[in-house]
């Protein structure tokens, strides 16, 4: 989305032939990838690990941390090479969201109609609100030292990263289509009225 947001502010004349089918292809295939690989990694590292602890976790979230706790043996340090992959994936990620929004945001600035920086704004900023969200709370959740870990806020976190995001992001990209909006507001001011 990142890298979207930035053709369609940084290079509008050019967001057709720079946006494709093949380039979006490529992009979807590279996430998926990436993804399957860094979740494969996981659990065969993950099922690998011997537990003495037994195997109930105390959430309804299978984490990694969580699973660690159980484990035994010096086994852990083939999972943490696999977070170390995670986290160099993740920051290089985040490298590239964090640039392209410094060029749209320098592209924005210099727009001369306020109407147009208004417009570029409100489709960036929710985008970029979701990222960090899920970002921040990603990285306490995996990153926090074992001390400080409590039950009740490993669960907070949990559905922080892994549902509030993934349901934000259909809300904030169909509320862009005004005949949903007038529908919206059909619905509530029928409610409230």
């Amino acid at each position: 989305m990142a890298y979207d947001c930035y053709v369609a502010i940084c290079k509008p004349l050019h967001y057709g032939s720079v946006l494709g089918s093949r380039a979006c292809a490529q992009m979807a295939a590279a996430a998926w990838g990436s993804g399957f690989l860094n979740a494969v990694l996981h659990t065969a590292t993950t099922f690998s690990l011997p537990l003495c602890q037994g195997n109930a976790v105390d959430q309804f979230f299978c984490e990694i941390p969580h699973i660690l706790k159980l484990s035994c043996s010096h086994a852990y340090l083939r999972e943490v090479r696999a977070l170390v992959f995670s986290v160099s994936l993740t920051f290089g990620c985040f490298v590239f969201i964090v640039l392209s929004y410094v060029e749209i945001f320098r592209a924005v600035l210099r727009m001369p109609s306020e109407q147009g920086r208004h417009k570029a704004f409100s489709m960036c900023l929710p985008h970029l609100a979701v990222v960090c969200l899920f970002i921040s709370t990603g990285m306490f959740a995996y990153l926090k030292p074992p001390s400080i870990s409590f039950p009740s806020m490993d669960l907070v976190v949990a559905v922080l990263y892994s549902v509030v995001p993934p349901v934000l992001n259909p809300l904030i990209y169909s509320m862009r289509n005004q005949d949903l909006k007038d529908a919206v507001r059909k619905i509530f001011g029928n409610l409230l009225f």
